[in-house]
Formats: C-alpha cells, structure tokens, sequence
C-alpha cells in the first residue's frame, strides 16, 4: 500500500515567502487543477476515500485516497486521462478493490480546487521531506473561497521527525495546523456547510 503522510497548515503569502526565504531550496512550480467525484449518493466520501483528478502543469494524474492512522492516508495513483479508466489501474497497484464496487454506477464531479504549488526537498535529522507553497482556490457549489496553505510531506523517514520539523516551521513562522484536507473543505462548500 502506498502511504501518504503530510500535515497541513494555513498560511498567509506573507508566511510563505518567510519560509522560502529561509530554506532557499530550488523550488519547483506546478499549475493544480483538481476534480474531486464521488458517486451521485457519496459512497465515496462518506466512507473517507477520495478520488481525484488532478493535471499538474497539463498533465493528468489520477488518485485515490483511503483512511489510515495518524497524519497517514493511504495513497495510489496512475497517469489517466480518464477518472472511469483510473479506478481498475489504481485498484491493480493496490488501492481497495471495494472501490470499484462503490464506483460502479459511475461518479461524478463534486467539487475542485485550482491553485499553484511552490515545492522543495529538504533533508531533515535522517528524513527527505517536501515543503509545499499551495496559493489558489477551493471550488464547490458554484462558489469559490481561498487557498493558501503550507505542506510538510514525508517522503522517506521517520514520522516523528517529519512532525517535529512541521511543529517547528509553524512556530516559527506563525503557522495554523488544518486538519481538513482540501478535498473536505471544497466538499462542505459544494454542500453549502
């Protein structure tokens, strides 16, 4: 199972240039544009999973998302341009073979977000993380409301350490941990909550 652990937090750009600033790491720039779906009486979301369309500078890569313990979730995703075709692709790397079950009456979109990702790898005591820079917008119910927020996503290492190096980073630069990801913050607006 591919796991994700990242923690998130609200920023301002101010905050972001801050962080920036003071890990100069050679960043790399990405253009988000994100289709979250879910089937027409959410089967998908009620159950904690999320699936996700997402082109990244112009490329489709296709998600799913499932509960696990902890900042962790589990992760699976395959390059397609079709969300219907990605469920088979993502339930043969290892994602739960319910979902193509939950998903078989078909899915739709329900919400989205578009926005712009500044990130780096930083090395930390023994651990690769990324820092993420994400400024854009949450999209649901025909509105839309703003986007900025900091990412701390381990990609090798212990997770103590990617928390103690996340907790550090919000201190410092006056950061809020969120708990929602975005996908459930564009889902209560879709939904008028």
């Amino acid at each position: 199972m591919g796991i994700e652990f990242e923690l998130k937090f609200n920023a301002t750009p101010r905050a972001q240039e801050e962080i920036r600033a003071a890990y100069p790491l050679g960043y790399r720039s990405f253009r988000m544009e994100t289709t979250y779906y879910d089937t027409k009486n959410f089967a998908l979301s009620d159950r904690k999973i999320t699936l996700r369309k997402r082109m990244e500078n112009g490329e489709a890569v296709c998600t799913v998302k499932t509960p696990a313990a902890g900042f962790g979730r589990g992760e699976w995703e395959c390059r397609c341009d079709s969300i219907e075709d990605s469920i088979g692709e993502l339930c043969k790397l290892g994602a739960p073979r319910a979902l193509m079950g939950l998903t078989g009456a078909g899915v739709a979109p329900v919400c989205g977000a578009r926005f712009h990702r500044s990130a780096a790898t930083v090395e930390h005591d023994g651990a690769v993380l990324e820092i993420a820079l994400d400024q854009g917008v949450l999209l649901g119910g025909g509105q839309e409301i703003p986007l900025c927020e900091v990412e701390v996503e381990l990609k090798s290492g212990d997770p103590e350490t990617a928390v103690a190096f996340a907790t550090a980073l919000a201190r410092r630069f006056g950061l809020e941990p969120e708990k929602k990801s975005k996908f459930r913050r564009a889902l209560a607006l879709a939904k008028g909550e």
